[in-house]
């Protein structure tokens, strides 16, 4: 793509900058704007603080095209302003992520640092942070203030325009707009937010430091492998020998600890979650860094195609769906409204499926159980099998399906699942034989990567790869960045139809809707994900599972219902939670009586 093709395809091409103000959890409020015409390098420049309805200074309509790096940022603007999106835009954020994926940025990947990847000048890094600050600090401005903020503004859309001119020859411009929509779609994500039991949050916050211990106490009663706070590996040890419970073991012979160890031996172990929900509340959880605004909803950046795979990485201490599963209990609809967690069943076994194109791995993703049908296309259990009659074995073939897709050896699986290398081996050799055109098609992808030095998705996220790489990784890249794909797709298409979406989670969306209109909701989102699914692998439909939450009910997970009811068991929470709803009681019935102006009988 060349800049005079953009002319012969857009009538302007528009890039733009903001500056805002945004404390955590609320809607930013737009400082200034500077935006310049490509074609023409006609400038406007606005001052937008303090400012009444002002008017969008450029095209964006059809035949615009926006520009703008990481525009979530600039699109939130437009919605505080209350101006539309642009229809066509491009995202160099987007676009310099997918050049660099796999092999980084030694210089960063703000605008800046893409700036000096290329050997292009900007202003200087302590500047740009003085400039940061003052916006961070809010108004009121004086001139000498504004005047520096529009200059800082025009110096960013000057860098942009330089950065365009280096990149747009190697952007794919069809899918890099495709991006942009989505970037456009999760602005409506980000401005939304997901609603909070406001109230039971700072009962949580004002209490914090004492219950971790008395949650301690609770939870490490059945592990005894705490002393105070500090979890001690020797006991931890004990309790493994004495539940005679395989686990990964480092080389000094040590348990390993590591957070992804816990997560991935609690889906074999259910005994192990309460103990992996603590150790994640203790260890990472900040209470007070989960970002609320003054509203009750949460609202974080999702730092789109953040990941090696193209996928969001919300932060994990400002994000309701953070590392600790109990902490999305605070999610509930407000009144008169519902939500619903609608995601996709089984959804990396469909990819693989369908990109392999193994006719019988399709065929058991297709009859609702792929695990259950795995173990009966090997022959491991009968055919009549069904998950009551034969839960275990489901289980086994289960684990071996996903450590598949994750390049997981025979010693890793035999550890994984609390048997020998030789019973993982057992398994990966069933695997093998009942989907052998998907493994020719996985050592492909991984001999592709390693040739041509790449690996690309339907929708063209690009991989750069080296001799160094994981070839686990290069295996499971397909599956994770299509996925990923495939959820931007679902965001695009659920928001063109009216969807309420108020987060995007891995292979998920949680949507919301008046509580009337909440099934007609689901059903779109439905569709729009069916349709996403078939886009990235033509002709093949995954299917979803949606969960609905009405008021006044909350979100659950099952992963964290054992640490949520004990949190609110605890005597310093409950009675804390006792006299709020108590005072709550009695505000409620002081303002129905001056509403009405009748005398209650007792106000307790």
């Amino acid at each position: 793509m060349t800049i005079p093709e953009l002319k012969t395809r857009f009538n302007a091409v528009w890039l733009v900058d903001f500056e805002f103000h945004q404390p955590d959890g609320e809607l930013p409020a737009p400082i200034c704007v500077v935006a310049r015409e490509l074609f023409s390098g006609r400038t406007v420049r606005r001052w937008l603080w303090g400012s009444r309805k002002p008017i969008i200074p450029y095209g964006a309509g059809s035949n615009d095209l926006f520009i703008a790096y990481f525009n979530t940022a600039e699109f939130s603007c437009h919605l505080s302003l209350g101006w539309p999106l642009p229809v066509r835009c491009l995202d160099l954020y987007a676009e310099f992520k997918r050049r660099v994926c796999g092999v980084g940025s030694p210089t960063g990947y703000g605008l800046l640092g893409a700036s000096a990847y290329f050997g292009l000048a900007g202003i200087e890094s302590a500047a740009k942070e003085g400039m940061r600050d003052l916006a961070v600090r809010g108004g009121p401005y004086s001139a000498v203030e504004q005047s520096a903020l529009l200059q800082y503004c025009k110096s960013d859309v000057i860098a942009l325009q330089r950065l365009l001119t280096r990149m747009l020859p190697q952007i794919d411009l069809p899918r890099a707009l495709i991006r942009g929509q989505y970037v456009a779609a999760l602005a409506h994500v980000e401005h939304r937010g997901v609603p909070i039991d406001v109230h039971r949050h700072r009962l949580l916050t004002a209490n914090w430091s004492a219950v971790k211990l008395e949650l301690v106490r609770r939870i490490d009663a059945a592990f005894g492998v705490y002393e105070g706070d500090v979890f001690k590996v020797d006991r931890f040890k004990s309790w493994l020998a004495s539940r005679r419970l395989a686990w990964p073991i480092l080389e000094s012979g040590a348990p390993s600890l590591a957070e992804k160890t816990f997560r991935e031996m609690a889906k074999i172990y259910p005994v192990i979650r309460p103990l992996k929900e603590l150790r994640v509340t203790l260890g990472q959880l900040r209470l007070n860094e989960l970002s609320i605004g003054r509203d009750g909803r949460n609202r974080c950046r999702l730092s789109p195609f953040a990941s090696r795979t193209s996928r969001n990485q919300p932060s994990n201490t400002r994000s309701i769906f953070g590392p600790a599963a109990w902490i999305r209990f605070l999610i509930k609809p407000e009144n008169g409204r519902a939500i619903a967690y609608v995601d996709w069943e089984q959804q990396e076994f469909g990819i693989a499926a369908a990109l392999s194109g193994d006719a019988a791995m399709m065929a058991a993703y297709q009859t609702g159980d792929p695990y259950l049908t795995f173990a009966k296309q090997a022959g491991a259990v009968p055919a009549g099998a069904t998950q009551e009659s034969h839960q275990a074995e489901r289980e086994l073939f289960k684990t071996c399906a996903l450590a598949v897709q994750y390049g997981m050896g025979e010693n890793a699986l035999g550890a994984r699942l609390g048997l020998s290398p030789a019973h993982g081996r057992e398994l990966l050799e069933k695997h093998r034989r009942t989907y052998p055109v998907f493994w020719r098609w996985s050592e492909a992808v991984q001999d592709h990567a390693m040739m041509h030095g790449s690996l690309e998705t339907t929708f063209g996220w690009r991989i750069r790869t080296g001799p160094a790489a994981n070839p686990r990784s290069l295996r499971n890249f397909p599956m994770q960045a299509n996925g990923a794909e495939m959820l931007r797709l679902a965001v695009i298409l659920a928001h063109q139809r009216g969807v309420q979406i108020c987060a995007p989670v891995h292979d998920a969306l949680l949507i919301e809707a008046p509580l009337g209109n909440i099934e007609d909701a689901v059903a779109t989102c439905q569709q729009a994900m069916a349709e996403a699914s078939e886009l990235v692998l033509p002709g093949f439909a995954l299917r979803t599972d949606a969960k609905i939450v009405r008021s006044p009910d909350r979100y659950t997970d099952g992963r964290g219902t054992k640490l949520w009811s004990e949190l609110w068991e605890i005597p310093l929470l409950r009675s804390a939670l006792q006299e709020s709803e108590r005072t709550q009681g009695v505000v409620a019935t002081m303002q129905q009586t001056c509403s009405t102006g009748e005398q209650p009988s007792s106000i307790i």
